[in-house]
């Protein structure tokens, strides 16, 4: 079986090398996937895996570092910088107004979306762009991808994409995308998240820690604010999927 790369994204790599021919075999192709995995050369997979779905641009997010401010969320991108960081906050609200729930059902599903009408593509790129969400182990990412006006892309090899990249990052070491929002949290924080993931109320968890009712709802209300959830429920459900509990 021959895997095709459109041609006309053939000039818009960023490392050019990364491919040395627009026709390969499937097997060349997860080799260079595979290699490019285990040495922890993320730019380069997502560069091949984005000429493999036919886009031109991507960019990898890891969603349990996304927050209002900073960009620390962002793993690898080809996107013109600009635009990632006029759009860096939009994502973050957007993620976190989104439930529990509709994150999981996201899950290899391809989502589209419109890009803000004032901002400015390279030629001749779409205003709409794709995003696929997958997980490693417990952490969640997102690829979103940008693709030329009028290309249709197949859904099948969107979350084939979405697969191969969640392929890649676990053959690295994930725990080296980590930042210091992972410790953000502080140890009396930590210990009201212990608590509530025990099914404790404020009132128990103060007579536990020796502190007042308010102050204890004082740490959980910052431990959702840097977590980037709305309610206790999902603050544990994060603190799950980060081993934090």
């Amino acid at each position: 079986m021959e895997l095709r790369v459109p041609e006309q994204f053939a000039g818009n790599m960023v490392q050019p090398d990364v491919l040395t021919s627009t026709t390969f075999s499937r097997e060349q192709f997860l080799a260079k996937l595979s290699a490019s995995g285990s040495s922890g050369q993320i730019q380069s997979a997502m560069a091949l895996l984005t000429e493999y779905v036919g886009a031109s641009h991507y960019l990898l997010a890891r969603y349990d570092l996304i927050q209002e401010n900073g960009l620390d969320f962002i793993v690898a991108s080809n996107w013109p910088f600009d635009l990632v960081r006029r759009i860096g906050a939009d994502l973050a609200r957007s993620y976190g107004r989104s439930t529990e729930i509709e994150k999981c059902l996201s899950l290899l599903t391809p989502q589209f979306a419109l890009l803000p009408d004032d901002l400015s593509l390279p030629r001749p790129v779409s205003q709409q762009y794709c995003s696929l969400t997958f997980c490693v182990g417990r952490t969640r990412f997102s690829v979103m991808l940008l693709f030329s006006e009028g290309l249709i892309l197949s859904q099948d090899r969107l979350r084939e994409v979405a697969l191969l990249a969640a392929y890649v990052l676990s053959l690295g070491d994930t725990r080296e995308l980590r930042t210091e929002r992972d410790f953000e949290l502080t140890d009396r924080e930590l210990e009201c998240l212990f608590w509530i993931a025990e099914g404790k109320t404020s009132d128990e968890i103060a007579v536990i820690l020796g502190i007042s009712r308010n102050t204890i709802n004082n740490y959980i209300t910052s431990v959702m604010r840097k977590t980037a959830t709305k309610t206790r429920s999902e603050a544990i459900a994060y603190a799950v999927r980060n081993n934090l509990v």
